[in-house]
């Protein structure tokens, strides 16, 4: 804890002075009972009163601090161990307090002030600031940040997730508003650049050494554990938490974005370059910009590639969300083509659909033709069912459905009435009737229905009932052949016992 000078005065005042106990000058002053230890130790003056009682641990000292000096990470625990079986006696709460008080410290380490050259170098790195939530979905809400190590211009966007191709994305929106690359570009060991990495042998991403060379930029990772090196982004970050994004409101993440590019322009340019305290940054910035590389002439295609397996249903499921596909390409394994306002299904060089994207979850987006036409097949093939059956069992209805195609008639209609007169008249009946209208030149069920009315008529026949029985019940219906009575009138006539 740091105190004041004034504070540190009236310690060593009271102490000294008025022969106030360390624990009373503390709750005094409403300081720690160690801030007032450590500043009577630095002033130097004898401790007033008797001298201080010599400890038990004083004659193990010199063993400890030369175990200590060899060993310095060595626990107080087995430290404690080895002192006690060398004759100490003391409690091991206290031990673990005087070895906290000669445990050597490491050195504080000094940094050397980085200074670069105007467009020589930029820093990027991920910032996570909560989640948001879409619908059912609770996206990650992650912010790309971006500052030019010169003029500490300050790059600024927010995304639903850290995928690499929204990582891209980041740079691309840099590039394009600083009009310019910087040459180097200074990253942490985030998976989005470094994929491996063991020592001084580094794995990058292989997209991301493609996006480095298409912009001639060159991609360089800080040392493992060494954030000191990027800390301009890190200040950055911590800027934009405290002077942006704290106390907030925004709709949705069109509108956060609208507002970062408006603070990015305005708040963060106007505030001094701490390399040039006499300029603002945005003046820095107007003076590093010719030093940028110049952006290449074509656009680095930044989307996002995913297999997919199309199961039996027409969608495929890409990001927490269904998208429909024609119904001939069930069952393949299809790609996805993704932007952040549109997806797009492929297979091999054609493109099967394309849809809006969603950031929801669980959601079902689908266009309509692929569904019309997948009922449309089902009824086609219900009524391709019915026209064999009809086929099969009745010939003639072959040549009735023949003349009806060729006069314009509703042929799933004609099919499913020819069907309900099959199971109510029987096959033969059926036959006789098709035959009959086809004679007249009448291909119509009305017809049909018109020549078994009047057979039936004829023979004196009760209407037929059409009962639909179930499979299991209309099993049960088997004939049973009567037993003969003669057996039993034996039972009546008398018997003769024989003699």
């Amino acid at each position: 804890m740091t105190i004041s000078p004034d504070l540190e005065a009236q310690i060593l005042r009271y102490y000294h002075v008025e022969r106030w106990h360390m624990n009373t000058i503390a709750r005094q002053l409403h300081v720690h009972h160690g801030t007032v230890a450590r500043v009577l130790r630095q002033a130097g003056l004898p401790r007033p009163g008797p001298p201080a009682r010599p400890s038990a641990i004083d004659p193990y000292l010199p063993f400890i601090l030369e175990t200590l000096q060899k060993f310095p990470t060595l626990t107080a625990a087995r430290l404690y161990a080895m002192v006690v079986e060398r004759g100490y006696r003391g409690r091991p709460d206290h031990f673990r307090h005087l070895i906290s008080l000669h445990r050597p410290r490491p050195p504080a380490e000094a940094y050397l002030r980085l200074r670069t050259l105007p467009g020589e170098q930029a820093q990027v790195d991920w910032a996570h600031f909560g989640h948001l939530a879409i619908g059912r979905a609770r996206r990650a809400l992650m912010a790309f940040v971006m500052v030019l190590s010169y003029s500490r211009s300050i790059y600024l966007r927010f995304f639903l997730g850290a995928r690499l191709q929204n990582f891209l994305r980041g740079h691309v929106g840099a590039f394009t508003a600083w009009s310019g690359v910087p040459r180097v570009l200074l990253y942490d060991n985030l998976k989005s650049a470094v994929l491996e990495r063991v020592g001084d042998a580094i794995r990058f991403h292989p997209e991301l050494l493609a996006f480095a060379a298409h912009h001639r930029f060159e991609p360089r990772p800080v040392a493992v554990a060494r954030g000191n090196e990027k800390g301009r982004v890190e200040r950055a970050i911590r800027y934009a938490r405290d002077a942006f994004f704290a106390a907030r409101t925004y709709r949705d993440l069109d509108d956060l974005n609208a507002q970062a590019a408006a603070w990015c322009a305005g708040q963060a340019a106007e505030r001094p370059c701490p390399d040039e305290p006499a300029l603002r940054v945005r003046q820095a910035f107007a003076h590093e910009q010719s030093q940028l590389l110049a952006l290449p002439e074509h656009a680095f295609p930044v989307i996002e590639r995913v297999e997919v397996a199309a199961a039996k249903t027409p969608y495929v499921r890409f990001d927490l969300n269904d998208y429909s596909i024609p119904h001939t390409h069930v069952r393949r394994l299809l790609v996805v083509l993704a932007e952040p306002e549109r997806v797009r299904i492929v297979d091999g060089a054609t493109v099967l659909a394309e849809h809006p994207r969603s950031y929801d979850k669980g959601a079902c987006i689908e266009l309509p033709a692929h569904i019309e036409a997948l009922v449309t097949t089902k009824r086609a093939a219900r009524r391709h069912r019915a026209t064999h059956r009809l086929a099969h069992a009745v010939p003639a209805s072959v040549a009735l459905l023949a003349r009806a195609a060729e006069r314009g008639h509703n042929l799933g209609s004609i099919t499913a009435a020819l069907g309900r007169l099959l199971d109510r008249y029987g096959a033969t009946e059926l036959q006789i009737a098709i035959e009959t209208a086809l004679a007249q030149d009448v291909p119509h069920p009305n017809a049909v229905r018109l020549a078994l009315e009047r057979r039936r008529e004829a023979r004196r026949e009760p209407p037929p009932v059409a009962v639909a029985l179930p499979a299991y019940v209309a099993a049960r219906d088997v004939a049973v052949a009567p037993h003969r009575l003669e057996p039993y009138d034996q039972l009546t006539e008398p018997h003769h016992d024989d003699d």
